[in-house]
């Protein structure tokens, strides 16, 4: 039997550092054991999905040299490789699943699904459907569709007992089928969810070994249901342990950089990437920190990954990286640092801003320095503002990063059209609104325009320098962050 390994990236932001690490594992186990590595894209949320999203996840995973012998892209013999091309095989599929009882109809509203779970955590229950439309007899069920009636179909669970499957990192896992929810499979529009679209294509593309993250842990039953149902072999699971802050924290884009192009904007070796991401719950026999990716491949036993949450430590990257940079020649250097600080599309950029701005050619660091490098150290006295409170500026730098991450184009004169909407819509004068994001972002209370500013360094350095000034202001604690989500949500839905 070939292997056949795969990763499943969701279309829906920025490239994520994990998507980066999974795909890793993936190729490299595939690689050594003569297989194939498919990458698959799962467009399921159909209105957050996007192709520019699609457009980005494919290239940061090239710049990382992570490609794939099968995929959108590229084809392959088990394409389409998008669930958005593949919805009539999860309808027969479901149509399937119905027909053998291990699917139903339901028709309930979301006013009586809301109020049950508001009951369930009332009585302390885990939240999760009652099963209230699996006595609908056949007639009923034709009746009600033939009435047009709005419904969902749902996975049919056991109602006693345990599901029990083996991780080949954490061995034998058993989870009662009392905590498993009846899943959604196909929404009321029509468009399955992600659960029916992993298991169904896993199958028919012949995955052999999932390698994904500890997070699915708890849906594996749902997935081995579906295959029972379908009376198809399961693949080997291996649960790769979360990447963590240094507080053991999940890692996540509010405390650490996540996205791929983060690393790559900061000047890191795509080379030293991969090395740091292949040391994340795994070693070397020989305990050696700095490797090869052939050597990773040749080495790489995956019965010897920790299922321990590995911490992503930056300082540790840092050291990583600069061995890597010592290591090329001056040549190669050389040619390095002009292809990462002359990308022709930020240079013509940030020549479009210099040059109504300089009288003499050695004003032109002194200007763009927080462009190409990092912006000067900033204290609570820089980010101090005569109109401002500390806490307002907390609260602009957070509802910024979120009017910026719900971008659909990254372009100056829609990020400005999108940030003076928000200082409107939160009360604030335009002038006011942007004052501390200029420090925050350049470290200084006058710089290059900055909407342009912010387009050249685009969303991951943009958002890790907010972040750096809320930090600098204390943070936002989980209460200050529960009172801003819910203001944002009104502010954004009136």
């Amino acid at each position: 039997m070939s292997v056949r390994t795969r990763v499943a990236p969701s279309p829906t932001g920025t490239p994520h550092l994990g998507t980066a690490y999974i795909a890793l594992f993936n190729k490299a186990y595939a690689e050594q054991q003569g297989g194939d590595f498919i990458l698959r894209i799962e467009d399921s949320d159909a209105a957050r999905s996007s192709k520019q999203s699609e457009t980005d996840i494919l290239d940061a995973l090239k710049w990382l040299d992570l490609s794939w012998d099968e995929g959108p892209d590229i084809g392959g013999s088990y394409g389409p490789y998008r669930i958005s091309e593949r919805l009539r095989i999860y309808e027969a599929h479901a149509n399937e699943l119905i027909q053998s009882g291990g699917a139903f109809r339901c028709f309930c509203s979301q006013e009586r699904l809301d109020d049950l779970r508001r009951e369930q955590q009332r009585r302390s229950e885990t939240p999760k459907y009652d099963g209230h439309c699996l006595a609908l007899s056949a007639s009923e069920i034709q009746r009600r569709m033939d009435a047009g009636e709005s419904h969902v179909v749902r996975l049919r669970v056991p109602e006693t007992g345990d599901c029990t499957f083996t991780d080949q990192i954490r061995g034998e896992i058993s989870i009662p089928w009392q905590q498993i929810d009846m899943q959604v499979l196909v929404k009321s529009d029509g468009f399955p969810t992600y659960h029916l679209c992993a298991t169904v294509d896993d199958h028919l593309m012949g995955i052999t070994h999932i390698l994904r993250g500890e997070e699915w842990i708890s849906s594996c039953p749902k997935h081995v249901l579906i295959y029972d149902y379908f009376g198809w072999q399961f693949q080997e699971l291996f649960h790769l342990p979360l990447l963590r802050n240094t507080d053991q924290s999940k890692m996540s884009k509010r405390k650490n950089p996540t996205g791929i192009n983060y690393y790559r904007d900061r000047g890191y070796l795509p080379e030293a990437l991969l090395n740091y991401l292949a040391t994340m719950g795994w070693s070397m026999p020989d305990e050696r920190e700095q490797f090869s990716y052939a050597q990773f491949t040749e080495n790489l036993d995956l019965i010897r990954i920790s299922p321990r949450g590995p911490v992503f430590d930056i300082e540790k990257l840092d050291w990583l990286n600069g061995c890597y940079i010592r290591d090329l020649s001056n040549d190669e250097f050389q040619t390095r640092v002009v292809s990462w600080a002359g990308n022709s599309e930020r240079v013509e950029k940030i020549v479009s801003m210099l040059q109504e701005r300089t009288e003499r050619f050695d004003q032109v660091l002194p200007q763009v320095e927080y462009l190409l490098g990092d912006r000067k150290p900033i204290d609570k006295e820089d980010l101090a503002h005569t109109s401002l409170s500390e806490e307002d500026v907390l609260k602009i730098l957070d509802f910024a990063t979120r009017t910026l991450e719900s971008a659909s184009t990254w372009r100056s004169d829609e990020i400005g059209v999108a940030l003076r909407q928000t200082a409107e819509i939160c009360g604030y004068k335009v002038r006011d609104f942007v004052a501390p994001l200029f420090v925050a972002l350049s470290g200084r209370k006058v710089a290059l325009p900055l909407f342009d500013s912010i387009e050249v360094l685009g969303l991951e350095l943009t958002r890790a320098r907010f972040r750096s000034a809320i930090e600098i202001l204390g943070g936002i604690s989980n209460k200050k962050l529960k009172k801003l989500d819910k203001e944002w949500t009104t502010l954004t839905q009136t």
